[in-house]
């Protein structure tokens, strides 16, 4: 059994995994019986997903072993800032082409992380091997191996070719190659008794900076997030962190399960979408480090940033509640954001018609239920025919969504908001409830809805000379 298919079987397997937390040792044992295919509806293939774990790592150089076409993947509509280096926004590819399907393609790969090596000389670089390398039988992991000895730079493989699977298998795969080449190879200059890992926070539009001064006002230090602003050098010495919050469990699970088995880091599944869990995350994190170590009166100290912190995010708050009080939603997103932004919209008193469950856990539909009191709301996929039967018939007054999802909205001329990853706007922490609320009532009181939603010239009784 090949490398690859190990791997898999034992992400199939994964004890931590939402779904497989409910089996049985013998069903577990199993596996999943329908993994996604690549390019299913829930997402991309395994090598996309691999890049949009790692590639916010900021500092290293990510080079794509593949044709020139793997590179123009969709980890370029998402909206990941750095706060220095920005090497992750250069494409590298070794553009294989025809001869290297006859010849190979390792000599190529090995000349390309030289000359990445001579001409950026970054901290590390990151190898991801693509189908066709991985059909014609490249030893992608030979050569980085022989290049890290060669040049004394890691070289780490990413072993998630696009047949693997889906986007979100390929997350995990990503995951893998931290555990198995980066994290622990490297001692941070020094740690604290409140030092945290982030896991499956990704920086999209800097919504970690908006979170980051909560825990500085606390003394936490963010030892290393998971793989938002990241560098490689906090990522190999994230084992030395206390505790880790876990906020994307579909996407990294195997990341924060692995790391409290061998290095003894406990974490929890938490939200930054939302007053009520932004809070909630600030408790548990506090409560948390007491046990391992950190100061008794930390958890004193983050009721009274949480106080302070909601007062002010309600003060703001409170002119949008007269104008979005009894607004219907229709949420179409998925995962952490099924059930946090639900959270999140019903605090200012709008009402939720329906959200999506895709790519979400058992754990995300049981926070739904507990928030909205039923399951009646939920649904796993939604047509576009349904969904414009839905914001027609005016069951909704505003439809926040993924961009793809931006047309069906528009054309039932109805307000859209982006709430997915190619968003402008950040909308975690007690600020970003805020930015969240002024969106939506910027989207619901434009007055270009009343405007189209004039009959056209020709469906006047009066036709084309109507005044």
């Amino acid at each position: 059994m090949s490398a690859l298919k190990q791997r898999i079987d034992s992400l199939l397997i994964e004890p931590g995994c939402a779904t497989n937390q409910a089996k049985s040792d013998k069903a577990r044992k199993e596996g999943c019986k329908k993994p996604l295919t690549p390019g299913a509806a829930a997402g991309g293939c395994a090598f996309d997903g691999a890049k949009i774990a790692l590639q916010p790592v900021v500092d290293v150089a990510h080079l794509v072993h593949g044709p020139i076409a793997c590179e123009g993947n969709s980890w370029d509509s998402r909206h990941v800032y750095s706060s220095g280096a920005q090497t992750y926004r250069t494409g590298f590819t070794t553009d294989m082409a025809e001869f290297d399907v006859i010849y190979g393609g390792e000599k190529r790969l090995y000349r390309a992380i030289k000359e990445i090596i001579d001409k950026v000389n970054p901290p590390a670089i990151f190898v991801y091997q693509t189908c066709l390398p991985a059909m014609i039988g490249d030893d992608v992991e030979g050569v980085c191996r022989a290049a890290s000895a060669k040049f004394g730079t890691p070289v780490i493989p990413v072993n998630a070719p696009g047949f693997a699977g889906s986007k979100n298998l390929g997350n995990k795969l990503g995951g893998e190659a931290l555990l198995d080449h980066v994290v622990g190879t490297l001692e941070p200059e020094y740690t604290t008794a409140c030092d945290i890992n982030l896991i499956g926070e990704y920086n999209v539009v800097g919504e970690l900076w908006q979170v980051k001064p909560l825990f500085d006002a606390l003394g936490i230090r963010v030892l290393a997030s998971f793989c938002g602003d990241a560098r490689y050098r906090d990522i190999a010495g994230s084992h030395r962190a206390k505790a880790a919050i876990m906020l994307c469990s579909q996407a990294l699970i195997n990341i924060a399960r692995k790391m409290q088995e061998r290095y003894d880091i406990p974490f929890f599944e938490g939200s930054f979408y939302g007053i009520a869990d932004m809070s909630d995350c600030l408790r548990k994190i506090s409560a948390l480090l007491v046990t391992k170590g950190a100061p008794a009166d930390l958890p004193a100290r983050a009721e009274a940033l949480i106080a302070r912190e909601e007062a002010r995010a309600w003060a703001r708050l409170e002119k949008y509640r007269a104008r979005l009080a009894g607004k219907r939603v229709l949420l179409f997103t998925g995962g952490v954001k099924s059930w946090s932004v639900v959270s999140a919209l019903q605090e200012v008193g709008m009402e939720i018609v329906g959200t999506s469950m895709r790519k979400s856990t058992q754990g995300d539909r049981a926070k739904v239920v507990e928030i909205m009191g039923t399951d009646a709301h939920m649904f796993d996929e939604l047509p576009p025919r349904e969904m414009y039967r839905m914001l027609k018939e005016s069951q909704a007054d505003v439809m926040l969504s993924g961009g793809r999802s931006q047309f069906v909205a528009l054309k039932a001329k109805t307000p859209w908001v982006e709430i997915n990853q190619e968003r402008h706007h950040a909308y975690t922490g007690y600020d970003g409830v805020v930015n969240l609320v002024a969106e939506i009532d910027k989207a619901l009181h434009n007055p270009i809805w009343s405007q189209v939603r004039q009959p056209a010239p020709w469906e006047q009784p009066e036709g084309w000379g109507a005044a």
